[in-house]
């Protein structure tokens, strides 16, 4: 699928991953920018979202900033299980990525749960219910980088540009500072989180539904990424289907006095598109964790020997997703 992608298309999907605009006409801004017309580029969008290449195209939220809890669960269960007990935890609303990898454990979702609940007995309950064999609460230490970003044109990663909540980019720290939302902000929210409808005008019926005009929308937009709410408006990836069929989460054990400069070198490199500092425990002494996406197995091991050669750390693994359960966009205040 991918080899025969035409490159209008891939220019396309550089685009619309990047930064979805917000305006009336957004399709056929893009189409200025491509030199084709906009009817051609809402046949193409929806062309892809047919072959599922693109997932959704929305707002992407802090979910921190929003007063929401979340971290990433490692789990591991008796491979006859495995398959139920991700699709009873997939139910969860807050359950946003969840993958079997190989290793001890076995599974691994990411899970963010509102104000008001308490992280680890969403994640307890869950624990109970699927019978795991055991399960270790992975929350964020030290927050790195998150880009994910692919050059469809070039075909590699392309994380340059980077939102670092915890300022290792712009030296403010603040990614667990919550930013209060007015009653009708959560509306605005509800609306922007939803996948746009693939027409001209596709943000019109979300200002109707909100009683605004379009320009009011998207000044809320603007207002909510000024703000730290809203990273940005884009389209989310089938990193597969896009010709990106390696996901490897490289897991590092880094000494706590070089835990930032490691950081840092890790969250420069344009393959990586996660990169966070986690705890340890006595069964898991891996501290680091760097997402690697590449079109092979052997492009992801070849960018985690350069991350080793770069930062001195030998003591490393890279696991593998074998099966994709769950990967959407969480969905706020529903």
């Amino acid at each position: 699928m991918v080899a025969q992608m035409e490159l209008v298309d891939r220019q396309l999907l550089n685009i619309i991953q990047s930064s979805f605009p917000l305006v009336s006409k957004p399709f056929k801004a893009i189409g200025s920018q491509l030199d084709v017309p906009e009817e051609e580029v809402i046949r193409r969008v929806a062309a892809l979202k047919k072959k599922n290449v693109v997932r959704q195209i929305s707002a992407i939220f802090d979910t921190r900033r929003l007063g929401y809890k979340t971290c990433l669960v490692a789990a591991r269960f008796p491979h006859g299980s495995l398959t139920r007990a991700a699709h009873h935890i997939n139910e969860h609303p807050g359950v946003s990525h969840n993958y079997a990898r190989n290793g001890y454990f076995n599974l691994w979702f990411t899970i963010a749960v509102p104000p008001g609940e308490v992280l680890e007995e969403t994640v307890d309950r869950l624990a109970k219910e699927t019978h795991a064999e055991a399960v270790r609460i992975m929350p964020t230490i030290r927050f790195f980088k998150i880009g994910v970003n692919f050059d469809m044109v070039e075909e590699q990663g392309a994380a340059h540009e980077y939102y670092s909540p915890d300022g290792y980019k712009d030296g403010q720290a603040n990614w667990n500072k919550v930013e209060p939302v007015t009653d009708f902000e959560v509306q605005v929210i509800r609306e922007l989180q939803e996948d746009i409808a693939l027409t001209p005008r596709p943000f019109e019926g979300m200002a109707k539904r909100l009683g605004i005009s379009e320009e009011e929308l998207f000044s809320y937009g603007k207002a909510f990424q000024e703000r730290g709410i809203m990273r940005r408006f884009s389209a989310v990836l089938h990193h597969r289907r896009a010709g990106f069929r390696a996901n490897g989460m490289a897991v590092w054990k880094v000494q706590p006095e070089r835990s930032e400069e490691v950081g840092r070198i890790m969250a420069a490199n344009p393959a990586v598109t996660h990169c966070y500092e986690r705890p340890t425990f006595p069964d898991w002494q891996y501290t680091h964790f760097s997402m690697i996406h590449a079109t092979s197995k052997e492009g992801c091991e070849e960018i985690a020997r350069e991350i080793s050669q770069q930062t001195g750390i030998a003591d490393y693994q890279v696991l593998y997703s074998y099966r994709e359960y769950k990967k959407t966009r969480v969905r706020y205040f529903v």
